[in-house]
């Protein structure tokens, strides 16, 4: 544990922070409102959300990040963070928001041993895109989620659910170790031998502990994969629903799965097969020998005619063409629930409200296979939650900012259908925008009560409120 001295500012009383002496203690940069810097930089991923942060520090070093927790202890701020906005978890009305982009080295380390593993270090803005570009020469793999675009740290802080899931588990169960500046305003470094408690809150518990400035995990040896996506018609949409559904449960652990339905609209970068129309998309990850993989998909492929089939050998650091999210921001509208199963009864309860005859306003409905190496408690716990769940729902609508209302309502009753299946609760990375009561939702009751205890020991001054349940 590093311990820096800084001298605090003043406390105003009354009067705004004076956010001239922050600019003046740091090596990075301050953005107060009225700037364009400080509205790129406050913008999140989800342009619906609106951001309205005091000012925004953007961290050039994670003395940095010390500094600014310091400083809105003193001034009584609430302290956010961002590095690529995809997780932004309020309006961030009157916070300082830290921002983590400039935190970008990123290096591997291989073992000289044969049998050794291979590590990733990086800082707080690093993207899993860059991991990704450097782990293709050497053959590695990385357990990143489906959209690479998204930071590593804000998406392990989460747990980590990505399209290896059911093999390898969850990314935050690969963690060595974190540097993180925790509400007292201590720099650490910390491992599950230097501080087992932290160590286990920061792996799941989504930034409410503390700002992660780097890491180090573990590299899989794994230089190919079978994988990609299978889209298929709106006629094709119900037996491919159903005959996923009666596929999904015999699948090794080698092999992680979903299927979306997808109303992708014809801008630049959409094939022209899928552009304005509504598919079914069925994506697909074998980390095993690429004939069995295929030999384990043949009877999705028979199960309609594939508008376009996309799933075959590639090298493992080019997993973002499973699910190809879109890097852009955009106004969104997200949903999410967790299911004990999927059966073909769930499957004709899904197309009734999202099918291509419902009308749905959705851009993406998805159902996410769990289970296997995820559902195995870690050798050592971390605070991610409801392991135990055997599918995932999410929604996605895009819209003018006046429709999402009603998309958001839609994506409630969609979930409010799917009850009879429902597990209870939802993960922390698909929760975000839903406050308090989705950060809740996280978590069972023993996990909320541990994270609440962490957080009052390392967070006194209660500066991260906004990624925690109130404790005052």
């Amino acid at each position: 544990m590093e311990t820096i001295h800084t001298p605090p500012p003043s406390p105003a009383s009354g009067v705004p922070a004076p956010f001239a002496a922050l600019r003046n203690s740091i090596a990075g940069s301050l953005h107060e409102p009225g700037s364009n810097s400080y509205v790129a930089l406050a913008t999140p991923w989800n342009t619906a959300v609106a951001t309205r942060p005091a000012a925004v520090l953007e961290a050039a070093t994670a003395v940095d990040v010390v500094v600014g927790v310091k400083f809105a202890a003193v001034h009584n701020l609430a302290v956010a963070v961002q590095a690529t906005g995809h997780g932004i978890a309020s309006d961030l009305d009157g916070a300082l928001l830290i921002h983590t982009r400039s935190l970008d080295e990123c290096s591997l380390a291989t073992s000289r041993d044969p049998h050794g593993s291979a590590t990733a270090s990086t800082g707080a803005g690093v993207t899993w895109k860059t991991v990704l570009s450097q782990c293709e020469g050497p053959g590695l793999a990385t357990l990143c989620g489906s959209a690479p675009g998204v930071s590593v740290a804000g998406y392990t802080s989460g747990g980590g659910i990505g399209p290896m899931v059911r093999t390898f588990g969850a990314a935050s169960d690969k963690v060595r170790s974190f540097d993180v500046v925790t509400g007292d305003g201590m720099l650490r470094h910390v491992t599950a031998d230097s501080e087992p408690d932290l160590f286990w809150g920061l792996r799941g518990g989504k930034g409410s502990l503390g700002i992660i400035t780097g890491m180090e995990f573990d590299l899989l040896p794994l230089p190919l994969i079978y994988a990609g996506t299978l889209f298929f018609a709106a006629a094709d949409v119900p037996k491919v629903l159903r005959a996923w559904a009666q596929w999904c449960p015999a699948l090794p652990h080698v092999a992680t799965t979903s299927v979306a339905f997808m109303q992708l609209p014809p801008m630049p970068g959409v094939p022209e097969p899928l552009a304005g129309k509504f598919t079914i998309a069925v994506r697909y990850v074998y980390t095993g020998n690429p004939d069995d993989g295929a030999r384990w998909l043949a009877p999705l492929r028979a199960a309609g005619t594939p508008l376009l089939d996309a799933v075959g050998p590639m090298p493992s650091s080019m997993i973002g063409l499973v699910h190809a999210d879109p890097d852009d921001a955009l106004p969104a509208a997200e949903g999410s629930a967790l299911l004990m199963s999927f059966d073909t009864a769930a499957a004709d309860a899904l197309l009734a409200v999202a099918g291509p005859d419902s009308a749905s306003p959705q851009l993406m409905v998805e159902i996410r296979q769990l289970g296997g190496a995820l559902a195995q408690e870690p050798e050592i716990p971390s605070a991610l939650c409801h392991r135990e769940a055997a599918f995932g729902l999410h929604t996605v609508g895009a819209g003018a900012p006046q429709e999402l209302p009603a998309v958001a309502a839609h994506s409630l009753r969609l979930v409010e259908s799917m009850s009879v299946w429902a597990y209870g609760g939802t993960l922390s990375n698909f929760s975000a925008n839903t406050g308090k009561s989705g950060f809740s939702a996280s978590y069972t009751v023993p996990v909320l009560e541990k994270l609440t205890l962490l957080a009052q020991e390392f967070d006194p001054e209660h500066l991260f409120r906004l990624g925690q349940v109130p404790t005052r």
